[in-house]
């Protein structure tokens, strides 16, 4: 008899145009058999784990410009499934690459099960002895791999250089920080708490860090804690925010610009930076998508990232969730701050 089980899923009832709610949000189901078709070279796979991500929220919009740049960015409509990067279990497999059994990662739906298609993103996974989690974020491609290329390959550091990260105790953040202390940077970065900015420095061996929320005016916070002036902005918040880094920056600064997520809620006229200082500093700004325009860096990037968990010299801050019913919350707490590192969903154990 041919095996079946019951798939949840979750999607958007309607296209969220402001800040997101649990209420936006639906658990639906359909059932699924186990086997495929002689000839099928689908793959089945049973969900383990899957990540949550801020810049989701421009894909389930009415419209955002990011929806026409880039495949991955695409729209996501009302009652249709959500996909993002996750690690599985093979349950069954017409393609020849993978078998019954096969830990693997790619992109997968949020829920319970995925069947993924010929020319798909997946791959067999090797743990190499660490948690499956890390494997979605640490040694993932968000936050992991966009740590990773965003520092060493768009932000270009050289030794002894300054560095400001934003939202700092959140998913990408918290690594980009270390890796700038691992090369030999200067690093502070801000969070909206104080138990974060306590995380920062305590554990992840930040030289400082602040609480943006207690500071009545961003462009003095900036100049006390960097009075030589910033390098190296890695940002991820955008708005004023940036406008205050650029306004701190120094001649020949970068700027890398991983996310916005104070922008992504918000309609209306945004903070920008001076473009006088950009021009007259000779400022380099940049966006990148990790998940998009360095995903050739991934064996480089797991065999560094890996050496240094053994060493003990990078910590993996993790936020993790459990079960498919789960994801709605653990989205929207990713806008109210609530998130401290990389938010993941537990979807099921492995057996």
């Amino acid at each position: 008899m041919m095996a079946k089980v019951t798939n949840r899923y979750v999607t958007i009832k309607t296209n969220i145009d402001g800040s997101p709610e649990e209420s936006h949000f639906e658990l639906k189901a359909t059932v699924l058999a186990l086997s495929l078709e002689q000839g099928s070279e689908d793959v089945i796979v049973k969900i383990l784990y899957v990540s949550i991500d801020p810049g989701q929220i421009n894909r389930m919009k009415t419209y955002s410009s990011s929806q026409r740049a880039v495949n991955v960015s695409s729209a996501i409509h009302p009652g249709g499934v959500i996909d993002a990067y996750g690690v599985g279990k093979v349950m069954a497999s017409g393609n020849p690459e993978f078998e019954k059994g096969d830990l693997v990662a790619g992109f997968f739906i949020w829920g319970e099960y995925s069947v993924i298609k010929p020319g798909e993103m997946l791959r067999k996974l090797d743990p190499m002895g660490f948690p499956l989690s890390y494997h979605v974020g640490i040694l993932g491609i968000s936050p992991g791999l966009t740590a990773y290329a965003g520092f060493f390959q768009v932000c270009k550091p050289k030794k002894g250089e300054k560095v400001f990260v934003s939202a700092a105790s959140g998913a990408v953040g918290h690594m980009v920080g270390q890796y700038a202390k691992l090369f030999g940077c200067y690093v502070v970065g801000c969070a909206g708490t104080k138990e974060k900015v306590t995380l920062l420095k305590e554990k992840l061996g930040f030289d400082d860090a602040f609480n943006y929320k207690e500071q009545t005016d961003l462009k003095s916070a900036l100049e006390s804690y960097f009075p030589d002036g910033i390098d190296i902005y890695f940002d991820n918040v955008g708005g004023e925010m940036q406008e205050a880094a650029v306004y701190r920056m120094n001649p020949f600064g970068r700027v890398v610009v991983c996310g916005v997520i104070s922008e992504y809620t918000q309609t209306g006229r945004q903070a920008a930076p001076n473009m006088v200082d950009v021009i007259y500093k000779r400022i380099t700004i940049q966006g990148f998508l990790g998940c998009a325009d360095y995903l050739e860096l991934i064996p480089e990037f797991v065999s560094r990232t890996s050496e240094y968990l053994r060493a003990g010299k990078i910590q993996p801050v993790e936020d993790i969730s459990d079960g498919v019913e789960s994801i709605p919350s653990a989205f929207v707490n990713l806008f109210l701050g609530k998130n401290v590192g990389k938010s993941i969903v537990r979807i099921a154990e492995e057996e």
